[in-house]
């Protein structure tokens, strides 16, 4: 029996050996671009239902190569189900959804009718139309739920009563009655003379039916822009409708997007963006008078890039709106008197480079009804502040050298609850502020970031957690600062499992105007002759990848292994115009794209030059997006710095780019020409000396395959030789295939073997 046992042990410990050889098999670039069947697919759409005992969710479970399911699972961690589709339909708590005010109830809509939720889990369908009705929420008293339908507002009462229109938004140009002169005057005197049936009481019952039509259409707005009303308020004292308007820009032009592998076989357009400095729509705010039909615009709101409200005080019934200017260099939150349309400011933010940071667009009323909360970077670092409504004082509740990264009240109105990166640049965690920031706990403690998903009764925590090297899982805890976080899903798949994934080194770059940036280092075991290193530059300017979690970019973090199992040294750098890092370092790139969140590239190049004895002439650079832009500025004005560079869906001229993202940094090129060509790679393209490979996605309608196909023309006219396309037919900005990703990733892997390796 022992010889038995033995034996058993042996041929165990045999095939967990076997099993870890085969699982530390070198990686492959088809293997790491399966993505998520390669990975695992983690919980997204988390929701609590309204008894806060089981927890919702979207995933796959590991293995399954279909489609997303919705899930279910006690808050103890048993009884995980998969829904069917109608059985989620049915029974699943909505994503959304909006409850009143004692978490008793919820509202929704659902395929363009609207829902009532019960705390319960029982549920009632209020609508059941061919017209679409959205935007449900609840009256100010609770016994109604208003939602919109077509560009109107209704009200629809949950005990006995009628579906009531308070609303009359028309599309058209309002009826004018036609005055008759001259002859046609007299004829129509004259039949009146002559016809009893257009003279006495038959006169009487029509003009009095025309009363009627007149006394009903009285309160009718007639609009006639291109899009209805929209974000229709009714007031606390329901006396006020509030909405917007959007009034189209006739001189602006949209650019199109040829899609050329279609399933007709014939090309088709496909209508996209205006580009930066085109003439933009307008916002307009106006207050609808129920009773009457008037219609008040609010004169300091017109114009904004950003306009949100108003929100009102649940004690005091006052209103608030935020405003970013459409230079979006001054935001205001002011009070909005509903009977005049004036505002008076509560509080003004003036940026000499552009409003944003972490929330950014956070405000509402305090339960006292006399102040307003909002965040706001005016020391330098996003903070939570509070104001009294007449704008007489305000006082920071938070403050340091960290950021709030969002702030809402507690369902009892007692405290706040906050995420902030407090601890670490690279971490996010959740926190419990008294109303008066007088006392802060951390409620979170797991190492990596902590996204929270509150129960409606605010006795649990619905964690979505990720550390350095470990995609998303879904955790719950008790709502204390000393509980301990349950892990509920395992959501990666063996493949996934039997790789040594290393967590990044985070390590700080010295700068050479003394800043130090964050970035992530990956050191090989064995460097490759002449020790070559890749710089890999993530997207999106303003995101922010040397952190304790989960990357977004995780296909690239496995390319990088792939890398580092082939010798090289791989650096990834927060660099300026990242987030997390507060607001100098947010607009260190204001009006110079390509200035020093460059040199932070270069300067980490010789990082690894001077401290892990990098060959300075194998240095290779590459990054989509807002990296593919970085990637073409290092190679055509630092080309001494970079043998090598992989740019894809690159910006090649920011004067073709959006205009919500490029005019706040380097305002509107007809203003601002000295910022456009300073910042865009077309221009600096004669100084091209490395490899260069650039690959786009043909049907990219955000950066337009447009931006590469001008800067290959340029580089053909330039006569430059060192330079490759390669183009994806039916891709956009963010690759939908297998096949493409791989096919990319081989040619920058190939790209950087042959030029930065003997």
């Amino acid at each position: 029996m022992q010889s038995f046992a033995r034996l058993a042990l042996f041929w165990l410990g045999l095939a967990a050996l076997a099993f870890q050889v085969a699982a530390v098999e070198p990686l492959t670039i088809d293997r790491i671009m399966e993505g998520e069947d390669f990975v695992g697919v983690s919980p997204t759409a988390i929701r609590w239902d309204g008894q806060g005992e089981r927890v919702f969710f979207r995933w796959r479970e590991p293995g399954d190569k279909g489609d997303r399911n919705t899930f279910v699972i006690h808050r103890d961690g048993s009884g995980l189900t998969r829904l069917e589709e109608e059985e989620a339909d049915l029974s699943a708590w909505p994503v959304g959804g909006v409850w009143d005010r004692d978490r008793q109830r919820l509202v929704f809509s659902s395929e363009g009718d609207i829902y009532l939720l019960q705390r319960d889990g029982a549920r009632l369908q209020l609508t059941r139309t061919q017209e679409r009705e959205s935007n449900p929420r609840f009256s100010s008293d609770g016994k109604s739920v208003l939602f919109t339908a077509g560009q109107n507002l209704y009200r629809l009462p949950l005990a006995e009563g009628q579906l009531l229109q308070i609303t009359d938004f028309r599309r058209g140009r309002a009826p004018k009655e036609k005055e008759l002169e001259g002859s046609q005057k007299f004829l129509r005197e004259q039949q009146e003379g002559l016809f009893q049936e257009f003279s006495g009481e038959k006169k009487e019952e029509r003009d009095k039916q025309k009363r009627r039509r007149e006394e009903r259409d009285r309160r009718a707005y007639y609009f006639d822009e291109k899009e209805p009303p929209a974000d229709l308020q009714l007031s606390r004292d329901e006396k006020a409708v509030t909405f917007e308007i959007n009034q189209p820009a006739p001189k602006a032009r949209r650019t199109l997007v040829p899609d050329y592998v279609t399933e007709d076989g014939y090309t088709k357009d496909l209508p996209a963006r205006e580009k930066v400095g085109d003439e933009r729509e307008q916002r307009k705010l106006g207050i609808y008078e129920v009773e009457s039909g008037k219609v008040t615009w609010v004169e300091s709101a017109q114009g904004s890039a950003v306009l949100l409200g108003p929100r009102y005080s649940e004690t005091s019934g006052k209103a608030a709106l935020l405003a970013v200017s459409s230079d979006f260099k001054t935001r205001t939150i002011s009070t909005l008197d509903l009977s005049t349309g004036e505002t008076q400011l509560v509080d003004e933010w003036k940026d000499e480079a552009w409003i944003g940071g972490p929330a950014a667009f956070t405000f509402g009323w305090m339960p006292n009804g006399e102040e307003i909360y909002f965040v706001s970077e005016k020391t330098g670092y996003a903070h939570l502040y509070v104001a009294r409504a007449d704008g007489s004082a305000s006082r920071a509740l938070t403050q340091g050298k960290w950021e709030v990264g969002s702030a809402e009240l507690s369902r009892d109105d007692e405290h706040f609850y906050l995420t902030s990166n407090e601890v670490h640049p690279g971490e996010r965690h959740f926190y419990r502020l008294s109303l008066d920031g007088s006392q802060k706990i951390r409620l979170t403690h797991l190492e990596g970031r902590n996204d929270v998903e509150l129960s409606p009764d605010e006795k649990y925590l619905a964690i979505r957690h990720s550390s350095g090297n470990r995609p998303w899982e879904l955790y719950v805890q008790e709502n204390r600062a000393d509980a301990t976080a349950v892990r509920l899903t395992f959501s990666t798949t063996q493949d996934f499992q039997g790789y040594p994934w290393s967590v990044p080194e985070l390590v700080r770059i010295p700068a050479r105007d003394g800043a130090r940036p964050w970035a992530r280092f990956y050191r090989p075991e064995q460097p490759a002759p002449h020790r070559p290193a890749v710089i890999f530059v993530h997207g999106a300017g303003y995101l922010q990848n040397a952190h304790k979690w989960w990357s977004s970019y995780y296909r690239e973090y496995m390319f990088h292994h792939l890398l580092l199992e082939r010798g090289y040294h791989v650096l990834d750098i927060d660099y300026r115009g990242s987030a997390g890092y507060g607001r100098d370092w947010r607009t260190g790139i204001y009006r110079h794209m390509g200035g020093k969140d460059l040199t932070d590239q270069v300067d980490g190049a010789r990082w690894l030059v001077r401290e892990h004895d990098v060959d300075p002439a194998r240095i290779g650079i590459y990054g989509g997006s807002y990296g593919g832009f970085i990637t073409l500025m290092a190679m055509f004005t630092e080309p001494d710095v970079f043998a090598a560079g992989a740019s894809l869906r690159p910006v090649t001229d920011w004067a073709h780019y959006n205009h919500w993202y490029t005019s706040r940094i380097l305002n509107q090129p007809q203003d601002d020409a000295e910022a456009y060509q300073r910042s865009s790679p077309i221009h600096f393209a004669e100084g091209l000396k490395g490899a260069l490979l650039i690959c786009h996605g043909m049907v990219d309608t955000n950066v337009h395959f447009q931006d590469t196909v001008r800067l290959a023309q340029r580089l053909i006219e330039l006569r430059k030789e060192n330079w490759e396309v390669a183009v994806y037919p039916v891709e956009g900005h963010s690759f939908g295939n297998a096949t493409s990703w791989s096919d990319e990733y081989k040619r920058v892997l190939a790209l950087m073997e042959e030029n930065l390796k003997d």
